[in-house]
This record gives C-alpha cells, sequence and structure tokens, in this order.
C-alpha cells in the first residue's frame, strides 16, 4: 500500500518536469526574452464569469484587506510591460477553485509569455517552434497546423460560429444527442460554442501534431483585440494535441474603455446569474491607460503537456503531489 505521504508521480515524471523547464529557459534566453516573477497574492482577480477563485484575508492592516490566489499572472505581467519591460514571460503557478479532474488541479502551472512588436502570426510560429523543442525531448516528430475557427467550427458541425441561429444551433444538439446543451447554454451564444465545440470539435484537433486555432469570434474573446477587417472575429488563438487544449493566446487588447467596456459586461452577466462578486483590477486599468505596447501573449498549461509528453492519461501522474496528496 502506498502510503499518502509519498508523491503521486512516478520519478521519472519529475525529471521530464525538470528537462520541460531547462527547454523553455533556454529556449527563452535563446531569444532574449527575460523571465520574470510577479506575485500569486494580489488585490484584484479576473472578471471571466468562466472561472472561480481563491480568495483569503490579510490580517496586517486595518481593516483586514481581501486577496486572491491569481488564476493567471497575465494582468501583473501586463503592467510589467506597460513599465518597459520589453519581452518577458514566466513559469508560475496560478489557482483556480472548483477545478478537479483528468486535466485540472486547484493549483496548476502555467507558462505564459508576452512578446513585443508581434502580431498573432508572429506568436503562432513561436509557439510552433516552442512545441518542436518540447518532442525532441521524447523524439515526437513533429507537425503543426493552423485553422480559423470558423473553417474548423463548420467542418466539425455545419454551423455557423459567426453567426448565431439558436434553433439552428438547438436542432443540431438534438439530432447529435446533445440534450443538455438548449438548457444550458439557453440563448447565450458563447455558451454555445464552448458547449458544441469542447463535444464535436475539440477531440478530432491535434492528432497529428499540434493544431493552432485562430480567429475565434469576438464573443470569446474579452482580452484579444478585435480583427480589424471584421469585427465579428477577435484576434485570439488556442493550442490542440491530442484532442486537449493546452493554451490560450491573444493579439493583445490596449485600450483601456474597450477593456473597461468588456469588464463592465462581465461583471454584469456574473451578478445576473448569481456567481462571486468581484471589482475591476484597477492597476492593471491604469497600466493600459498608461499605454501597452502592441504585443501577443500566450499561457500554456505545463501539467498537460507533460502528462501528454509522459504518456500519461491525467495530470495528476505529473505532479508531484496533486489535490489528493496535498
Amino acid at each position: 500500500m502506498t502510503s499518502d505521504w509519498q508523491p503521486a508521480c512516478a520519478l521519472d515524471k519529475l525529471h521530464l518536469r525538470a528537462e520541460v523547464l531547462a527547454t523553455i529557459r533556454a529556449f527563452f534566453a535563446q531569444r532574449h526574452v527575460l523571465e520574470v516573477e510577479t506575485p500569486l497574492l494580489a488585490s484584484a482577480t479576473g472578471t471571466d464569469p468562466q472561472l472561480d477563485f481563491f480568495a483569503t484575508r490579510y490580517a496586517g492592516v486595518v481593516p483586514p484587506q481581501q486577496l486572491y490566489l491569481q488564476t493567471s499572472p497575465e494582468f501583473a505581467m501586463k503592467r510589467l510591460l506597460a513599465a518597459g519591460s520589453g519581452s518577458i514571460y514566466q513559469i508560475a503557478k496560478a489557482f483556480r477553485n472548483g477545478e478537479h479532474g483528468r486535466f485540472h488541479n486547484p493549483e496548476f502551472t502555467l507558462l505564459e509569455w508576452y512578446r513585443v512588436g508581434f502580431g498573432l502570426a508572429e506568436l503562432m510560429q513561436e509557439v510552433a517552434e516552442l512545441f518542436a523543442a518540447l518532442f525532441c525531448l521524447k523524439n515526437i516528430g513533429f507537425r503543426s497546423e493552423q485553422l480559423t475557427y470558423q473553417a474548423v467550427f463548420e467542418q466539425y458541425t455545419g454551423l455557423d460560429a459567426l453567426v448565431f441561429d439558436v434553433d439552428a444551433y438547438t436542432h443540431y444538439a438534438i439530432t447529435q444527442h446533445l440534450t443538455d446543451a438548449p438548457r444550458l447554454c439557453a440563448a447565450e451564444h458563447a455558451l454555445w460554442l464552448d458547449f458544441l465545440f469542447s463535444h464535436q470539435v475539440q477531440p478530432h484537433l491535434g492528432q497529428q501534431g499540434i493544431t493552432l486555432v485562430y480567429a475565434y469570434p469576438q464573443c470569446q474573446s474579452s482580452l484579444a483585440k478585435l480583427n480589424p477587417q471584421d469585427n465579428r472575429v477577435a484576434e485570439r488563438v488556442e493550442v490542440f494535441w491530442q484532442g486537449v487544449e493546452l493554451g490560450n493566446g491573444f493579439y493583445e487588447l490596449d485600450n483601456v474603455v474597450e477593456q473597461e467596456q468588456r469588464f463592465d459586461k462581465e461583471i454584469a452577466y456574473r451578478v445576473e446569474q448569481g456567481l462571486p462578486a468581484v471589482c475591476k483590477d484597477k492597476k492593471f486599468l491604469a497600466a493600459l491607460a498608461a499605454g501597452l505596447p502592441e504585443c501577443a501573449g500566450i499561457a500554456l498549461g505545463l501539467d498537460r503537456i507533460i502528462m501528454l509528453l509522459a504518456g500519461s492519461t491525467s495530470i495528476a501522474e505529473v505532479i508531484a503531489f496533486p489535490l489528493a496528496r496535498a
């Protein structure tokens, strides 16, 4: 019987994790991208209705201060960008409440980076180059492809992702025996897209290498710029391998007025749905007002990447002490 004090993963998985981290650091050092650290505890958290958070109270001030374990280092890193840091990356812990399962642990490891002067095309090229280096660790042949969200969504569902027809979406869900979809998604376009994409599209992606899906519908991209040629589309990309979503990136929104409007919309939705209350991150908004440089950035889930490189079936197999052993 294994004692519960022991690590959950085999030692070879710890060695693989160390190799992955060393490869990432060498990759960015060659490109003169600065490694940074930002706080895990902060005075504000994101407004995304899809994310729940951990909160605590700091008793060292009067009255005690509400603090949050960060769901992502994004806002703090953008404050560094606005202060003139140049291109930066970070390997950091992030925390999301209520997330636990094969691909989730409430505490997990992110690689997040921002490239000043990059657009989405340059970012996607660099993502592919990083994965090529990681695949070499396990002698995996590397292939990558880039597909628009609209094209891949239509390929596997026959539906238009940019024009929301609730009747067509409902009919499709019923014919595919996705009977919970109408109740869960109601008249929310973004919820329908998330539901149908995860069930009908995502399992097909990244089966011959990595797939980068870009040009997402604007209703799904709270931190991305809209495409100047088609404002129905946002400059967002996601990375998939073996049907698993590994990362989410943007050509970053730098308009503080538009960003605050998006925050307000998300906060109103949280109130309407009875979700935990949040406040806008005023320091992040102040950084945007001061001037965020033109940049593109992405966050990758390192535990999932290591899991797939190792041929494991759960991230708990590549984390020393997942929730069950914490």
